[in-house]
């Protein structure tokens, strides 16, 4: 429930802005106080009447009028999240750019509250690399969002960037106000793999998908954290209302996270490359007639579970992963006194769990080993989330 909570609604240009009045109408439900802007684009498909009827507060939408009534900043420190559904091309593009020409973006550069946006656009808009540049840099911000997902559009096009359902984006509502016990908490996450560069063109890797680690970042925002999520290159989603730096080499992934801390906890879940290539060639790598193949010099990759553990910042709870194919007990109980972290958790890979859905783990510890039953990675995530929860309390 939102009881008590207020949320600062933007309603930008899309034909799918009637589900903004939708949604208005859910957490009022909640018991959530909805206070709304209006764009000039959203005034296109709905109405300012419509909007109060349903908000049951005054709506916005003119930064000299908004002045006069109440201001922009004290309607940005009004809210306690700030939601942009629809989310239109054009907004996006706004925030991304730090515009302030109308009282939404005024009102998004002022505000301290968490963001989320709802994306809705034509395919091709939501695909051009104008928007995908914007997304990232607002998600690297902390933006949330939610969607866009795939399906017909008011035009005769289908694809990615239709506006989620409002039941949806309640759920996402809900979820970024949550006052969970990880309320108040910084958690660092790594998660999917790297890529360490051969050449221009080839790359060493391994078969994680980063469904287990993002699972965990998503479960640990549920529970109220505060969630950096540093992540290799993956095909999942990012979860709502968290952080994410995306990475590519184990270097660049050890960097991201000494410049997450100070955190309360650090979940090393990302399967990182343990050697790279000493020598990156400057140019891909020919292979010549009558040639053999290449010798590649190889290095070490920094540890990155155990220069957290004994770092001058060192979290106070630090948790890596033990990616295993054969006693897996015993090489997570040797990880565990060789890294200096507080907990293991160790799985077996040879089977279909690397880029699969469901996971069989073993916690190890100094106070022993829990072997938890196989179940679908979103309720390991949910599993492991409560436990740093209790003993971050």
């Amino acid at each position: 429930m939102l009881q008590g909570r207020r949320i600062l609604l933007v309603v930008s240009g899309s034909v799918a802005a009637f589900k903004a009045l939708m949604l208005a109408r859910l957490l009022r439900e909640e018991g959530a106080t909805v206070r709304a802007i209006l764009t000039a684009g959203g005034a296109r498909f709905v109405t300012r009447e419509s909007l109060a009827a349903l908000t049951a507060e005054p709506v916005f939408d003119d930064l000299w009028a908004a002045e006069a009534e109440i201001g922009h900043i004290r309607l940005a420190r009004w809210a306690d999240l700030v939601v942009v559904a629809p989310a239109s091309a054009s907004r996006l593009a706004a925030m991304a750019g730090g515009l302030a020409g109308d009282l939404a973006g005024c009102v998004l550069l002022a505000t301290r509250a968490p963001v989320l946006v709802a994306p809705a656009m034509n395919p091709a808009m939501w695909e051009h690399p104008a928007t995908r540049a914007n997304v990232a840099l607002l998600r690297a911000r902390g933006v949330g969002f939610i969607g866009p997902d795939v399906g017909a559009m008011a035009e005769p096009e289908s694809g990615p960037g239709r506006l989620v359902e409002p039941e949806a984006m309640r759920d996402a509502v809900r979820d970024a106000l949550a006052e969970g016990p990880l309320r108040g908490r910084h958690v660092l996450v790594t998660s999917g793999p790297t890529h360490e560069p051969i050449d221009p063109v080839r790359y060493i890797a391994n078969r994680s998908s980063g469904r287990q680690g993002h699972a965990i970042a998503a479960a640990l925002a549920r529970l109220g954290a505060r969630v950096t999520l540093v992540s290799g290159p993956v095909a999942v989603p990012d979860p709502a209302g968290v952080q994410v730096v995306r990475v590519e080499t184990a270097r660049e992934m050890l960097q991201a996270c000494e410049a997450a801390l100070p955190a309360d906890g650090a979940i090393c879940a990302a399967a990182v490359a343990d050697w790279r290539v000493a020598r990156e060639a400057g140019q891909k790598l020919k292979k010549e007639p009558g040639a053999g193949a290449p010798v590649l010099e190889m290095a070490l990759n920094p540890d990155i579970l155990a220069t957290l553990s004994a770092h001058g910042r060192r979290p106070r709870l630090v948790v890596g992963f033990a990616a295993e194919t054969e006693r897996v007990v015993e090489h997570a109980q040797a990880k565990l006194a060789r890294k200096g972290c507080d907990w293991i958790v160790a799985n077996d890979v040879s089977g279909d769990v690397m880029g699969g859905t469901e996971n069989a783990v073993h916690l190890v510890s100094a106070a022993g080993v829990e072997d938890w039953p196989r179940m679908p990675k979103q309720e390991v995530a949910a599993r492991l989330a409560q436990r740093v929860a209790e003993a971050l309390a």
